[in-house]
C-alpha cells in the first residue's frame, strides 16, 4: 500500500526533492555510521573524522580516509541510484539533496546533487585552501604550495555545512510539492529539519524504524534499491 501510495505521489507532484543518507550506498557496499554494524558504533568519529584529528592525530585521521577514499575504487552505484538519476531525467525529482560524500548520485548521472557534507572524491589544504591531487593526499605528502595537511573535501564535526549547497537544499524543499527522505536516520544535525520546512507532503524509506517516523506523512521500511524498483516498475506499468 505504501510504495503504491508513494507512486501516485510521485506522479502528483510537480517539484520532488530527495533528500538521501549513508542507507542509499550501503547496498552498494559502503558502511553506514550508526545502524548496528555501522562505523561510529567501533570508532568514536571524534577520533577521526573532526578537526582535532586533523589538527592533533594527523596520522590516524589520513589513515581513516585513505581506507574509505581507496575502498571506493570497486564500488559502483546501485539500481537505486540509476532509478533516481532516470527519475530526474523524466522530470519526477528535481534535485537529490545528500548527506553521503560517496559521489555515487552523480556516478549514476543525477545532474543536480547538492552535497551537504561536502565530497569525499577530491582534497585540499587545511592551511591554504588551495586544491590538490588525490595521489598527493594518499601519499601522505603535505600542501605544494603552502606545506600544509592535505584533507578531504568533507564536512569534519566541528565544521559548518558548505553554505552554497545548504541554501539551494532549503530553497529546493521549501518549495517542494514532494520530499522523498531515503536511508537516513535523521539524527544529525541540521540536515534533520529540513524535511520539516516544506510545505509538501513528505515521505521516508528507511530499513530501519527511526525516531522521526512520527512526522511523516508515509513511512516505508525497506531496502532502498528494491523499494525503488518496485515503485519505478509501478510508474512504468501506470498501475498506480
Amino acid at each position: 500500500m505504501g510504495i503504491k501510495q508513494l507512486a501516485r505521489w510521485l506522479q502528483e507532484s510537480g517539484y520532488t526533492v530527495v533528500l538521501t543518507g549513508a542507507g542509499m550506498s550501503t547496498e552498494s557496499g559502503i558502511p553506514d555510521f550508526r545502524s548496528k554494524s555501522g562505523w561510529w558504533r567501533n570508532i568514536d568519529p571524534g577520533t577521526v573524522a573532526s578537526i582535532e584529528a586533523l589538527e592533533r592525530h594527523y596520522p590516524l585521521f589520513h589513515e581513516f580516509y585513505s581506507t574509505r577514499i581507496k575502498a571506493l575504487s570497486t564500488i559502483q552505484p546501485h539500481q537505486g541510484h540509476l532509478i533516481l538519476a532516470d527519475w530526474e531525467r523524466h522530470g519526477l525529482v528535481r534535485c537529490v539533496a545528500t548527506q553521503n560524500v560517496d559521489g555515487l548520485h552523480q556516478a549514476a548521472g543525477s545532474e543536480n546533487v547538492l552535497e551537504l557534507h561536502g565530497s569525499i572524491r577530491s582534497v585540499r589544504c587545511q592551511g591554504c585552501d588551495n586544491p590538490a591531487l588525490m595521489d598527493d593526499f594518499l601519499a601522505k605528502k603535505p600542501c605544494p604550495t603552502c606545506g600544509g595537511r592535505l584533507r578531504p573535501n568533507v564536512v569534519l564535526f566541528g565544521e559548518m555545512l558548505p553554505e552554497d549547497a545548504w541554501n539551494e537544499a532549503l530553497a529546493n524543499i521549501t518549495r517542494a510539492d514532494l520530499v522523498l527522505v531515503i536511508g537516513t536516520s535523521l539524527q544529525v544535525y541540521p540536515v534533520n529539519q529540513l524535511p520539516s520546512v516544506t510545505r509538501g507532503r513528505i515521505a521516508i524509506l528507511n530499513a530501519e524504524a527511526t525516531d522521526m517516523d512520527s512526522m511523516f506523512d508515509l513511512v516505508i521500511h525497506g531496502k532502498a534499491g528494491q523499494t525503488l524498483k518496485s515503485i519505478d516498475e509501478l510508474l512504468k506499468t501506470g498501475n498506480t
